[in-house]
């Protein structure tokens, strides 16, 4: 985006930051109007560079010049993101309040259902979350397995979270944030797929090395183009 010289930070759900990320945006909304049978990176475009002017000029996109649709939808829009910014602190927003304007810019640009879409695997994604649990055991072999089908004999198991992958990668192998997480959704896109609920952490250990070798070999590879 033109003109954008502050770094607005994404609040996540987990209540870490990271920098917003225009690509990701565009991303989203391309991949939802594909979905729906619609695929046009340039409207992606278009409608991306519509939510990151609100995200960053909030405060005053009606004395804006060549805000288009975005003065249009300022009066649906403006209460999501009205959070008043104190001196001295990079502005910031939450990553439900990006979702919230991708979905009001949808609905105002007649792309309603991409918005329900977008609403529906935002709410799939949640409730898959909530079903999956970790169990805390190391499977070698085949008996191990079964202990699977057995919960009341393991050691242990928690909720999914896949923060803790990004804390572990983060705190223990000194790597980014940003490609933490990048290795954690990619883990977790994997054990969805799998439709498991319970999913040992000998396999979330394999595929956490699996993604982070691949990412690396990438990022390695990029730098010496």
């Amino acid at each position: 985006m033109a003109g954008v010289k502050i770094q607005l930070k994404v609040i996540k759900a987990d209540g870490s930051t990271e920098e917003y990320l225009h690509t990701k945006v565009i991303g989203t909304i391309s991949n939802v109007l594909a979905q729906m049978g619609e695929p046009d990176i340039e409207v992606a475009e278009q409608l991306a560079a519509v939510v990151t002017y609100f995200l960053y000029h909030r405060q005053d996109c009606h004395t804006r010049q060549g805000a288009g649709l975005a003065v249009a939808l300022e009066a649906q829009v403006y209460p999501i993101s009205a959070r008043p910014r104190q001196a001295g602190v990079p502005p910031s927003v939450t990553s439900s309040e990006i979702l919230s304007m991708i979905k009001v810019v949808l609905t105002a640009t007649k792309f309603e259902d991409a918005a329900i879409a977008l609403s529906e695997h935002h709410f799939e994604r949640k409730l898959k979350r909530s079903r999956v649990e970790v169990a805390f055991i190391d499977v070698r072999e085949l008996a191990d397995i079964e202990l699977l089908c057995e919960p009341e004999r393991l050691d242990g198991k928690c909720r999914w979270d896949k923060s803790r992958i990004v804390d572990d990668l983060v705190t223990k192998n000194g790597l980014s944030r940003q490609t933490a997480r990048a290795i954690a959704s990619m883990v977790e896109e994997k054990i969805f797929n799998m439709g498991i609920t319970l999913v040992p952490s000998s396999l979330i250990k394999q595929l956490v090395l699996g993604d982070a070798a691949s990412i690396l070999r990438a990022q390695r590879q990029l730098q010496t183009v």
